[in-house]
Order: C-alpha cells, then sequence, then structure tokens
C-alpha cells in the first residue's frame, strides 16, 4: 500500500505545482509534441517499421549456430568485433533505428562485445555521415570523426567483453546447448540476398539531401531505387521462400495504386507494404514466426523511444527551438576546448536525439557560434550513438547497469578524443 500511495501523491504534487502559464514551460510541452510529432512522421515508418522486420527476420532465419560462431562470446574478438563493426558501417541509421537490429543479434546470441560495437557503429560510422561531415565540417574534421568512431567501436566493444566476460561465458554455455554449428541454417547465399535487400530498402528510403551532386542524383532516385528493391525481395520470397505469387501480386497493386492516390506521401504505401508481407506470413505457418518476433520489437521498443524523443524534446528542443534549457547556456558551456566544455558536449550529445545527418548541420552552427573544435568531435562522437530514448531501450535489453557502463564509456571516450583534438589544433 505505501507504494501505490507515494506514487500517487508524487503525481498528484507534479500536477499541482506545474508551471502551467509560464513562458518557457509552455513552448517546451509544443516543443516536445513538435519533436514526437516530427519523429512519428519522419522516422516510425520509413526506419523503424523496416527495422522491426529485418529483427525479427535475423531472430528466425539466422541460425543460432551461425551467431554464436561469427559474433558469440566465444567467437575470436578481432572476427566478432571486426565483423560487427564493419556490419554497423552498411547502415545509414539514427541512435533509435539500430535499436531493433542490436536486439535482434544480442537475442541471436551475439556476444556483449560484438552487440555493443555493432550498436555503436550503427549511427556513429555510417558512409554517409562521415561524408557529408567532411563535406560541411572541414576534411579534417570528418577524417578525425571516422577514425575516432572506428577506434570507439572495437575499444567499447573489447572492454563491455572484458568487464562482463564471466557473464558473457555463462550465457554462451547457456545458448549453445542444443543448437549444431549448422542449426536451421539457410544456404548463405540466400540470406545475404534477403538481408541485403531489405537493408537496401532501409538504407535508400532513408537516403537524406545533401549538397553532392551524385549524392542529391541517388536521393531525387531514391524511391525508385526503393521500389525495385522491394520488386526483386517480392520475387525471391516466391522463388526461394514459396510465398504465393498471387497474394503477393495483389500487395503490389495495392501499393501502386495507394502510390498514385497520394504521390506526395510516399511513407504511407511503404507503411502498407510492411504491413502487407507481415499479414502474408503471420498466414503461413513456416513464416508465423517472422511476424511474430516482430511484434515483440516492436511492443518493446516503441513505446520507449516516443517516450524518450518527447522527453528530449521538453528538455532541449528541436534544433533550432529552445526546450526548458536555454540554447543560450548550451552555447556559452561549450564555447571553447577545456575539458569542462568537452565533457558538458559529451554529455549533452548523448541525451540530444539527433536523426541521420542532422548532427552535421547543428554541430556547423554551434561552431559558427564559437563552439571550440574539440567539443564539436566530441559531440559528433557520442551525440549520434546515444539518446535519452536510445538509452531507455538498452536498459530493457541490456539491464540498467550495462547500459550504464556503455553510456559511460562513450562519454569518456568521446570527452578524452575531443579534448586531445581541440587542443592539438
Amino acid at each position: 500500500m505505501t507504494k501505490p500511495l507515494a506514487l500517487m501523491v508524487g503525481i498528484f504534487l507534479v500536477v499541482y505545482f506545474i508551471p502551467a502559464g509560464n513562458t518557457r514551460f509552455d513552448n517546451a510541452i509544443l516543443e516536445a509534441v513538435r519533436l514526437t510529432h516530427w519523429y512519428a512522421q519522419e522516422h516510425v515508418i520509413l526506419c523503424l517499421l523496416p527495422a522491426f522486420l529485418i529483427a525479427g527476420a535475423m531472430a528466425v532465419y539466422i541460425s543460432q549456430g551461425s551467431v554464436m560462431r561469427h559474433l558469440g562470446p566465444q567467437a575470436p574478438k578481432p572476427l566478432a568485433l571486426g565483423v560487427a563493426s564493419v556490419s554497423g558501417t552498411l547502415l545509414a541509421v539514427c541512435s533509435c533505428t539500430v535499436l531493433p537490429l542490436f536486439g535482434g543479434i544480442y537475442k541471436r546470441g551475439a556476444g556483449l562485445g560484438a552487440a555493443i560495437a555493432f550498436l555503436y557503429s550503427g549511427p556513429a560510422i555510417n558512409i554517409m555521415a562521415i561524408v557529408v561531415t567532411a563535406k560541411v565540417l572541414g576534411a579534417e574534421m570528418g577524417i578525425a570523426r571516422a577514425i575516432g568512431a572506428i577506434l570507439f567501436s572495437l575499444v567499447i566493444g573489447l572492454i563491455m567483453h572484458l568487464v562482463y566476460r564471466k557473464e558473457e561465458a555463462d550465457r554462451a554455455a547457456g545458448n549453445g546447448r542444443g543448437f549444431s554449428a549448422e542449426d536451421r541454417d539457410r544456404p548463405a547465399g540466400l540470406l545475404v540476398a534477403f538481408f541485403g535487400l531489405m537493408i537496401g530498402i532501409l538504407v535508400f528510403a532513408n537516403w537524406a539531401a545533401a549538397e553532392t551532386s551524385w549524392w542529391m542524383a541517388i536521393y531525387h532516385w531514391k524511391w525508385m531505387i526503393t521500389a525495385a528493391l522491394a520488386v526483386a525481395l517480392g520475387l525471391l520470397l516466391i522463388w526461394r521462400w514459396q510465398w504465393p505469387p498471387l497474394h503477393l501480386a495483389a500487395l503490389g497493386a495495392v501499393l501502386v495504386v495507394a502510390a498514385l492516390l497520394l504521390p506526395g506521401h510516399p511513407e504511407l504505401p511503404f507503411a502498407l507494404g510492411c504491413a502487407g508481407l507481415m499479414l502474408i506470413a503471420v498466414n503461413r505457418e513456416q513464416d508465423r514466426e517472422w511476424a511474430a518476433q516482430s511484434w515483440d520489437f516492436a511492443k518493446q521498443i516503441l513505446p520507449l523511444l516516443l517516450a524518450g524523443v518527447f522527453f528530449a524534446g521538453l528538455a532541449l528542443g528541436r534544433p533550432g527551438h529552445e526546450g526548458l534549457i536555454p540554447s543560450q547556456w548550451v552555447s556559452a558551456a561549450v564555447g571553447d576546448d577545456s575539458f569542462i566544455s568537452t565533457v558538458l558536449a559529451s554529455v549533452l550529445g548523448a541525451l540530444m536525439y539527433f536523426s541521420t545527418l542532422t548532427e552535421v548541420p547543428i554541430v556547423d552552427a554551434l561552431m559558427g557560434a564559437g563552439m571550440g573544435k574539440g567539443p564539436a568531435l566530441a559531440l559528433l562522437l557520442a551525440g549520434p550513438a546515444l539518446s535519452l530514448p536510445n538509452m531507455l531501450v538498452i536498459r530493457t535489453i541490456l539491464g540498467t547497469e550495462k547500459t550504464l557502463v556503455y553510456c559511460c564509456l562513450v562519454v569518456v571516450m568521446a570527452t578524452i578524443s575531443g579534448y586531445v583534438y581541440g587542443n592539438w589544433y
């Protein structure tokens, strides 16, 4: 009885003393709503839906034996960490979109170190982000970000493995029981094509605009490329998964009609395509688990992400807008290359939410307002890989202790790298 009563009293006191009518507070609430609204429109459908489908497919179609062999706790560390970090570089995803994929490989038996290397490398090292950083902020900043992020993924993954090596050994023994090295393996070429097409759809559907001419050419054709990849995925499902051609043809016809009726809203046919795939899968006994696993990831991750985005917007607002924390405080706090400024930049970057590539213009604006190069690099190394919503979800997968250790490692290493870089220059 004591806990429910304390909770009720606490909620009442918060509501009673809430500073409604205060201009900054009211504006912060609006910013939180606007950021959550923007996130729902721009990221849930195009980023998270395909990520949930990929994560669910990982949990079903990739054998546990294969994951244990290449990424498991007993796999050679150079192989496991190298494969995980390289896999992450192929994704152009934000700190939230990578979470279902991270959960998928970790649930399937990947070692903690390899899973953490993948978790960091996905949003931090992707090639798009490095190229845009070099283009906007200068070649030396792009090189520093690339080198720092690659080393981060390997070092943080290795440290997490060493800190929890005994626990990981017990987990490996439990995961290995009952699974041979080839258990449930499908042909490697088939799996590469299957996951390659789905990851391609995820990447090109979220291809962002940039100033580079060839980059913009791909941007203008991204929906044609995405549609071609979707057709190829459908043919693969018919050819090798024995999905009924009539069902997929009907789904394709619905998507074409939706695209013609809603030419300015490609995300709606995209959502229909994801839902249609799962509807077909759930009616096939051999593929029903794919839909079930994808739904499990969605239930676990999406509510926490939306709540985290809301509170991030409440505290820090959207880019160019203010939340409860005045932007002048941020600019003043990171206006030089001192150690304190670099620490603050790392911590703020870890709490803020950046969608893919938006960290570059934000850092560019902060540098124009006087931000030092060291804090700028610290923000680039900590910001894309962490965020408040990202932390909330990682905690449900790894637990509180491992999440705190991981977040502290990112902040500490970002601070050290930024401080050395800023004072070197």
